[in-house]
């Protein structure tokens, strides 16, 4: 399954990861660490080997051949380095067609609008390519960067999810956020995202 999209503006493109990424991803993973691990959940140590994220990528391929999740690689255009993260998990079909997304940035690339343009790349796939009607991410309430990157793409607050998901040990509320297709649609006038294969 070949993919990719970029946005010639920002120097950026997405596409979905393979084997011969997992020593990047890894990479990526140690880097961040220790400036992510407050808004993550507590990965065993195991987690940070080359063996684990081999496997996470394997299974993601599987899931993306069963249209239930996909993970994206966020690189640089110019060296072909992998900068972050991204995907799309919990896809529903049927009367739903919506997905959770998710997205996590290497530390020293943060602040530069690399994240939000990556998101945008992959809501238009989301939108045009699957066909959903809806995505939706939860943060925590306290993590305003990654807040600002979901107002950035045009997401609406909707609530509070409480105690949805452990962070660091400890049961975490979470700020809900979606956007539906039709105000994407609304919003997507920025001609240096390439779409054209979609």
């Amino acid at each position: 399954m070949s993919l990719e999209l970029s946005d010639r503006t920002l120097g950026i493109y997405i596409r979905l990861l393979e084997p011969e990424d997992a020593s990047a991803l890894l990479q990526l993973r140690v880097n961040s660490r220790e400036a992510n691990q407050v808004f993550e959940p507590r990965y065993p140590n195991e987690f940070f080997t080359l063996p684990s994220q081999l496997d996470l990528i394997y299974r993601r391929q599987q899931e993306a051949w069963e249209d239930k999740a996909y993970l994206f690689g966020l690189f640089s255009s110019e060296d072909h380095e992998l900068r972050g993260t991204l995907s799309l998990t919990h896809l529903v079909r049927g009367v739903g067609q919506f997905a959770d997304i998710g997205y996590s940035m290497d530390s020293s690339f943060q602040g530069k609008g690399y994240m939000t343009g990556g998101v945008k790349l992959l809501l238009a796939y989301a939108f045009r390519s699957l066909g959903l009607h809806r995505v939706q991410a939860g943060i925590l309430p306290h993590n305003i960067a990654s807040r600002r990157v979901l107002e950035k793409c045009g997401f609406q607050a909707e609530g509070i999810a409480r105690k949805l998901v452990k962070i660091n040990d400890q049961w975490e509320d979470h700020q809900m956020f979606s956007i539906l297709e039709e105000e994407f649609t609304r919003l997507s006038t920025d001609s240096t995202v390439d779409t054209s294969t979609l």
